[in-house]
């Protein structure tokens, strides 16, 4: 590594080293894994930062050296943690921008499903399902350095490709179908008014005695993308022998543009106000009188989104005309007209007026554009293009060459990884990534896939980078936000964990599917709406609300019995629970409960499962609220569970115990008091007063001298540390975003968003904004790491 001879001695660090810490932590098997002998130069220091800025820390709060040892003076104490604070500044002030450098990576595997659903216009083909499973570094899935390519997963990306390719493009297309509704099944229901010839009458006399004036209708949802013909078979009958005028129409509770009331009154019939919104599609005559020849009328129809039925009503005679009658077989749609499915039609878009051999090379750059993130070469849909012609010249159709190459453009590197390409990439100047490089970073950070085609055409234009800030806000609105939920929070919170998690059945016999699922689904839902809504980060750590349906109600205690019964309570706000498929804002109104530390699914997974685990739970809130992971154990202590017998008394006395260990004894003294804050929460996060006989004590002491009882305490000491949490949770979703660990020439832009948040009422879309806007992200470098300091 380059060195920089400018900058502070180290002055006392050295001797305060070797005469309060070295015996301990010395090079030769030190304590937690810490060796603090030999340092020579700052650089050194600089590279493990956070190590020593706890180190710092815990010598500022004389908890180092341990109260057994001998003290340093204050003045000494006091020289140490200026020299130590004083190489980072120093850095901080004078370093230049170095924003790291990022391993090439392939796509994980919800990267995959998910690019692949948005390559091929949202078509979810869930090609990654006998994929591996990605390893894991940093705590998430999506860290360069540890997705590694093995000819396994080589394997099944040939065969996804080719899966995928078959389902894109069909060789042989299948017939139009048609969905026909008899008249006996037409609605509202009329069995008396179908002949034996099975067609239904119905007359535009709304006066008839015993007639049926209509309209009839079938519920039928149509994909909104197709376009189908409106068949009917019907004949008529009216005493001046003119046609009988039918109104073919469509609804839907969601029917963009209706049809208007001047409309809806020219038509006849009692049950009209049971249809709902409509729209009339046309009005076409039924000219035949014979019911061995009625007429088949097909109407063409354009894609109709939002419809929920189709149905024919007669007119009103006008003044003077006679009524009319009409005697209905069937209708129904047939179709689609263009039997290609749509993704197919999608991918085939081009102008049909140029040559095949163009149009192919229309449908393949913009394929390739978009497979790779940035604009395909020429070259690059030259290879595609010939690949077409290969097959075609050994007797394949266009639709097999089209085949061929939508599986090697997925094969490629190029779509598997996220390559950045850079034309310098051993120089160390920091310099800004281009605008489609920055389009796929901020998709993948925020949507875990591809750009959509407002953040290419802004790339296009080199307009990305000025717009950053409207692009975040879309996207965190887009429904494929719930990406950032899906990946990066269940990572944070280690929840995936839960899926496998298994309490004992017999002793929490309510712990079935359905609560497993509703803890991860309320988890999710409260984290959507923090999103959403923008609401404050520290919601996270302290709120009143919470998601839930009967199977959390019930653990929750809102309410003793399941489904409809009368013992039922209700939701604070008047609501009642409508069964597990649906799940309720709700209102916390007794403090016991808030944010995510006493969510069920968080106390499910750090607990054990026969029992809860003070440690598990006070190590989780260290590392994933505070960012402050303690050390690994001992490896000569043993388990709680290897020390029964020789322990007594509650789970509380025996951790006591189990600490007076002096090996043990500070990092369990700050996990447990944190633990022990919500162990009125059983193994599945159920409350409970006693463990067993014994009565719970949930109080304890935290940072020396802030003592609480219970979570809703605990829960303010945490607001007071907002800004801890708040670059923990900066730290954890810059790892996330950049998919890559941090280092020390990163702390720079961690404080950077910790003070943007501190100014903005720690909203989430800070957060998210100022990590789109730091260095880290927007900026790369080469290979060579920029100087740092003297080692």
């Amino acid at each position: 590594m380059p060195v920089e001879a400018a900058g502070p001695s180290l002055g006392p660090i050295p001797g305060f080293l070797q005469k309060h810490c070295v015996a301990c932590h010395g090079d030769d098997q030190p304590k937690a894994g810490l060796a603090l002998g030999g340092i020579r130069g700052h650089g050194q220091i600089l590279k493990a930062r956070k190590v020593w800025e706890n180190l710092a820390d815990m010598v500022e709060a004389e908890l180092m050296p341990p109260e057994d040892k001998p003290q340093p003076a204050p003045a000494e104490r006091e020289a140490f943690l200026v020299a130590v604070r004083g190489i980072f500044d120093h850095y901080d002030r004078t370093a230049k921008t170095d924003p790291g450098r990022v391993t090439m990576r392939r796509l994980n595997k919800a990267e995959y499903d998910n690019t692949v659903r948005d390559l091929f216009y949202g078509t979810d083909f869930n090609a990654s399902e006998n994929f591996p499973s990605d390893d894991v570094g940093h705590g998430f899935d999506n860290i360069g350095d540890v997705l590694t390519m093995s000819p396994v997963l080589m394997e099944r990306y040939l065969a996804a490709a080719e899966m995928i390719a078959r389902k894109v493009v069909l060789t042989e297309l299948p017939k139009p179908t048609l969905r026909r509704f008899d008249a006996k099944n037409l609605r509202p229901y009329r069995r008396d008014n179908v002949d034996k010839n099975d067609y239904r009458a119905f007359t535009n006399d709304e006066d008839a005695k015993g007639g049926d004036s209509g309209p009839v209708w079938h519920e039928l949802a149509l994909s909104p993308n197709d376009a189908f013909d409106f068949v009917v078979l019907a004949y008529g009958d009216r005493s001046d022998k003119k046609p009988v005028k039918l109104a073919l129409y469509v609804a839907g509770d969601q029917l963009p543009a209706p049809s208007g009331k001047s409309e809806l009154d020219k038509l006849a019939g009692k049950a009209l106000q049971q249809v709902g919104p409509l729209r009339i599609l046309k009005i076409v005559e039924v000219k035949s009188r014979d019911s061995k020849k009625p007429d088949r009328i097909a109407l063409p129809m354009a894609p109709q989104p939002g419809v929920g039925k189709i149905g024919v009503a007669l007119l009103k005679p006008e003044k003077g005309e006679p009524d009319s009658k009409v005697y209905l077989r069937m209708f129904g749609v047939e179709g689609p007209r263009d039997v290609r499915p749509y993704v197919m039609r999608r991918f085939m878009e081009s102008d049909a007026s140029k040559p095949v051999a163009e149009q192919n090379r229309e449908i393949l750059n913009r394929f390739a554009s978009r497979a790779y993130r940035r604009p395909a070469t020429a070259a690059e849909v030259d290879r595609m293009l010939a690949l077409v012609t290969s097959v075609q010249a050994d007797g394949g159709s266009r639709e097999q060459g089209l085949q061929l190459a939508i599986q090697a453009v997925l094969a490629n590197p190029k779509f598997v990884f996220r390559a950045e390409l850079d034309d310098r990439p051993t120089a160390p100047d920091a310099r800004a990534i281009d605008d489609y490089q920055l389009a796929s970073r901020l998709s993948y950070f925020l949507w875990s896939s591809m750009p959509d085609d407002e953040l290419f055409a802004l790339a296009a234009k080199g307009e990305l980078t000025k717009n950053l800030e409207s692009q975040v806000r879309r996207m965190l609105k887009d429904p494929k936000s719930s990406a950032l939920i899906d990946q990066f929070a269940m990572q944070w919170l280690q929840l995936g964990r839960l899926t496998a998690h298994a309490p004992d059945a017999t002793m929490f016999p309510e712990f079935k599917e359905p609560l497993r699922q509703a803890m991860l689904t309320e988890t999710k839902l409260f984290l959507g709406e923090i999103m959403r809504e923008d609401h404050s980060i520290l919601d996270m750590l302290d709120s009143d609300y919470t998601y839930m349906n009967s199977s959390l109600a019930k653990l929750y205690g809102v309410y003793d019995t399941m489904g409809n019964g009368s013992g039922r309570k209700k939701i604070p706000g008047g609501k009642s629970f409508r069964g597990d498929a649906i799940f309720d804002r709700v209102t916390l109104t007794d403090g016991l409960r808030g944010g995510l530390l006493t969510q069920p699914g968080i106390l499910t997974v750090t607990s054990n499962p026969t029992r809860t685990s003070p440690v598990k739970r006070g190590k989780w809130v260290l590392e994933q609220m505070l960012g402050e992971p303690p050390p690994p154990p001992p490896p000569d202590v043993p388990e709680l569970e290897q020390q029964k017998g020789k322990l007594t008394g509650s789970l509380r006395q025996q951790m006591e115990q189990h600490r007076a260990d002096p090996a043990c004894a500070n990092c369990h003294a700050k996990m447990d008091q944190l633990g022990f804050a919500f162990e009125n929460f059983n193994a599945v996060g159920a409350f409970r007063e006693k463990d067993g006989n014994d009565v719970i004590n949930p109080s304890g002491v935290l940072d020396g001298d802030k003592k609480f009882s219970g979570p809703a305490e605990l829960r303010k000491i945490l607001i007071g540390r907002k800004d801890d949490f708040a670059k923990c949770l900066t730290e954890k979703l810059l790892i996330f975003a950049l998919g890559r660990g941090l280092e020390y020439y990163d702390d720079r832009a961690v404080t950077r968003i910790v003070e943007a948040l501190q100014k903005n009422d720690y909203k989430f879309s800070t957060l998210c904004l100022e990590i789109v806007r730091s260095e880290p992200f927007r900026m790369r470098r080469g290979s060579e790491e920029l100087a740092s300091g003297e080692e």
